[in-house]
């Protein structure tokens, strides 16, 4: 170049220099460098009747695969399920849910780990799925309520470990169901529409007594792994949930519903937990697709259509990839509040869309 050969020597080293960092910019820039996976929603729930309308919000919204937690069980949803994922294959994987009838029979436990053998081995299930019934509503005979870490269970969380297959447990509920069911609680609107998931006044345990019986259990079988589902079901707490996986490393949680809890803490505080603990957090959203109807996190009045359903996962990505601040949350039935973005590194949201869920589901590319 003509200029450079007749330039002083400081204005050559300042062209050379100002070249260099445009290239760093086209090259290393987040846009240039960097495009989101196919993402891996954990945590979903899939009407096998809507097995088009599931496909279509799969290819609109860059989701691989989902994991469905009503993958059900002998007694009821699991042909349609395994039909679902023969359907749609290496895109919906099935998580077992117990059959609790007979559970007062001293073999009942032993049934049914053979059982998720049984869906594992043959049908290609890949986790088992623990609601929030057990500890809030399986009772015994006499009415009492069965602890989240009474030891009948224990042959069923090791099989689970000896399979290799993740726990899907979901144990308690936000913190606002336990409080008057007022307009003071900041979660009303939702439970005017749910007025049946208020556990204020109700004979069920207190919100940590739940808890403290789910980390016993935890403790009790190492072995095994457990995704702690809503963040733990204690995302109010960045202390408890980070203090969770520091102590235990056999447990692992989603972020499913709770990024409107999740998001509400101080940006570093979670964007901190996060990049500590990549390697066991996992992608989900809790959407729940049916031929009538979606649920996005959640549900209230209006019935949310497809095109909200990609805005859903778009305000994810917003949380997760950007540093926006004061946004809105993705499911706003759950409270009016304001969110702030956490702009986690790319190779941390690599782990957390995809990889992650690919180490806990026994899956190789």
């Amino acid at each position: 170049m003509i200029f450079l050969e007749r330039a002083h020597p400081i204005q050559k080293r300042l062209f050379r220099m100002a070249m260099l960092c445009l290239m760093v910019f086209v090259f290393c820039s987040p846009a240039m460098a960097w495009k989101r996976p196919p993402v891996i929603d954990f945590h979903t729930h899939l009407d096998a009747r809507a097995a088009v309308r599931i496909a279509q919000i799969m290819q609109a919204s860059g989701r691989e695969r989902r994991g469905n937690r009503r993958g059900g069980k002998p007694a009821g949803g699991m042909r349609g399920a395994i039909a679902l994922a023969r359907q749609m294959p290496h895109r919906i994987v099935n998580f077992y849910t117990l059959d609790w009838s007979d559970r007062e029979e001293p073999w009942w436990a032993v049934r049914e780990a053979q059982r998720l053998e049984t869906a594992v081995k043959q049908f290609g299930y890949k986790g088992l799925k623990i609601s929030k019934a057990l500890g809030l509503y399986i009772r015994n005979t006499v009415g009492m309520l069965m602890d989240v870490d009474d030891p009948r269970l224990d042959p069923i969380w090791e099989r689970a470990g000896e399979l290799g297959i993740p726990v899907s447990i979901h144990t308690g509920d936000p913190k606002a169901f336990w409080e008057p069911l007022t307009p003071a609680n900041e979660r009303f609107a939702e439970l005017q529409h749910h007025p049946s998931w208020s556990f204020h006044d109700q004979p069920v345990p207190s919100r940590n007594a739940l808890l403290r019986q789910r980390d016993r259990l935890i403790a009790r079988h190492p072995e095994t792994t457990f995704v702690c589902v809503h963040f733990a079901n204690n995302p109010e707490s960045l202390a408890y949930v980070w203090q969770l996986l520091d102590r235990h490393l056999n447990v692992w949680v989603d972020i499913a519903a709770r990024v409107p809890e999740i998001g509400r803490h101080p940006a570093q505080m979670v964007r901190d937990l996060f990049i500590k603990h990549q390697d066991r957090i996992v992608f989900g959203t809790d959407i729940g697709i049916s031929p009538a109807s979606l649920m996005l996190g959640s549900t209230g009045g209006n019935q949310p259509s497809d095109e909200d359903a990609l805005i859903f996962y778009k305000t994810h990505w917003r949380f997760l990839e950007s540093g926006d601040r004061g946004f809105a949350h993705p499911t706003p039935i759950q409270g009016k509040w304001l969110i702030n973005g956490i702009e986690l590194p790319r190779a941390v949201l690599n782990k957390i869309y995809r990889s992650n869920a690919l180490k806990l589901l026994g899956v190789r590319e």
